[in-house]
């Protein structure tokens, strides 16, 4: 039934091929194709890892299935859409034109190897995600690339679920909500033809993930952790939304099974187990939520040992964050002396670790009473990031009131709220170390302004529902 690659393929086989095929620990997904009946195995694992965003397993599994079948094209299609991460803001461009070289050395030749009209679309697609352009104007076009090809195959599931993934990425890592409603109401469809599908699952998530919208998501959370319990990704995944809401328990069981199943798969590879990280990073927030300040300084402890020992860039900036949750939502100005660390950067991602490492314990410095370390932090080099920006505001309000100036101080403050709440909202633990309507409520409660206080903790609360300190101040 299943005949040589290229044109001549038999691809009436397709409509042979089951409707629905489950694989075990990540999923059901109809993807009809003419790949040889060796192929299928793999190429539907790499497609259901793929929508749970495990990109190295992914890749081995279409190489797998390009093995089995060297002519059929949606395998070099799947291992070149590994190489894009659009809602981390990362592509491997050269890498992916490799594997879709390994298919052909022209568009027009890779083309050629697509037997039917929606796999040359789906082909197609990849190449303008991949073509010319800034990754913008690329991310766009692979966006319309993937609207036609919904249109053009109404029925067709992974077309959807795709096209839903490409209006989430056509952002660049900016939410606006609109966009997001959009990639929602592509997904919502799939997910209720096939509850079993991750994709549709994942990307409803990613939708719903901030606090306002998180009420529409439960179902697509409650339901993904037992969709795919074989992808890490997909256990914490879950907890975008649990996190919107203040679920601390279900944030602390979905990062344990996430944790768990990325150090299965880091053994595996011989790489150490992950201490430092995303997954290890919402755990400990979590445990803090919950008032367990122990169980996350435990963690920190693991990430501080593995931070000093010439960690990654990712492990460094990890540890930052994890240090300063642990110091400032516990309170506990003391514990800037603990987990110390020397910063090295002077430009880029770098420099925002360092300047926030920084920030800690000026900010711990001020509570105790002494602005000497935030006026020499906001004396030197500051990172140009929004995020930083906002950062530098709030240590200058807090140096004016430490200084007497309370009105402009407080000023300061209201401009760094002002300013985190006309940018596009940030999902999971808060990206501003210390919240800024958070802060500002503190400051004002301290000059006696009680009824401002109250307002900026009731946007404190709408911004981060269920966030808790630890100690009263």
């Amino acid at each position: 039934m299943w005949l040589a690659a290229g044109p001549f393929r038999d691809v009436a086989a397709q409509r042979a091929q089951p409707s629905l095929v489950k694989v075990a620990g990540l999923g059901a997904i109809s993807f009809p194709n003419s790949g040889n009946a060796p192929a299928q195995a793999p190429f539907v694992r790499g497609v259901l890892l793929l929508h749970s965003f495990e990109y190295e397993p992914a890749a081995e599994a279409f190489r797998e299935a390009q093995k089995a079948d060297p002519g059929f094209a949606l395998a070099y299609w799947g291992e070149a859409m590994t190489y894009n991460h659009p809602l981390w803001q990362q592509q491997n461009r050269d890498a992916a034109l490799k594997a879709l070289e390994r298919l052909g050395p022209t568009p027009a030749a890779r083309a050629a190897k697509a037997p039917t009209e929606r796999e040359r679309l789906f082909v197609s697609a990849v190449e303008a995600l991949y073509g010319e352009g800034t990754k913008q104007q690329r991310d766009q076009a692979y966006m319309r690339a993937m609207a036609k090809l919904s249109d053009t195959e109404p029925g067709d599931d992974e077309a959807r679920t795709f096209y839903a993934l490409s209006i989430l990425g056509s952002r660049d890592g900016t939410r606006d909500f609109a966009t997001y409603m959009r990639a929602a109401a592509v997904a919502q469809p799939v997910f209720d033809r096939n509850p079993d599908h991750p994709g549709a699952a994942h990307y409803l998530i990613h939708s719903f993930d901030d606090p306002i919208h998180a009420p529409l998501g439960i179902p697509a959370a409650r339901k993904y952790s037992s969709i795919a319990p074989g992808a890490a990704h997909a256990q914490h995944m879950t907890t975008h939304i649990f996190v919107a809401l203040g679920m601390w328990d279900d944030v602390i069981a979905a990062n344990l099974r996430a944790i768990d199943g990325q150090n299965a798969d880091n053994a595996k590879r011989g790489r150490p187990a992950a201490v430092c990280g995303h997954y290890p990073s919402w755990l400990q927030y979590g445990y803090l939520m919950k008032g367990d300040a122990a169980r996350a300084a435990s963690m920190l402890d693991k990430c501080h040992a593995r931070a000093a020992a010439a960690s990654s860039a990712g492990e460094a900036a990890s540890f930052v964050s994890m240090r300063a949750r642990q110091i400032l939502d516990t309170q506990d100005w003391a514990l800037a002396a603990k987990w110390t660390w020397t910063p090295a950067g002077t430009a880029g991602p770098a420099l925002v670790a360092a300047f926030e490492y920084n920030f800690t314990n000026a900010f711990a410095a001020l509570r105790r009473g002494d602005a000497g370390p935030a006026k020499t932090l906001l004396a030197g080099a500051l990172p140009s990031d929004p995020t930083s920006k906002i950062h530098v505001q709030e240590l200058r309000g807090l140096v004016a009131i430490a200084d007497g100036r309370v009105d402009q101080g407080l000023q300061e403050l209201r401009a760094a709220a002002a300013a985190e709440d006309a940018a596009p909202f940030e999902f999971g633990p808060p990206a501003i170390l210390k919240p800024t309507f958070e802060l500002l409520a503190e400051e004002l409660a301290r000059a006696g302004k009680s009824e401002d206080a109250a307002a900026a903790y009731a946007k404190a609360a709408e911004r981060n529902p269920g966030r808790r300190l630890l100690k009263n101040n």
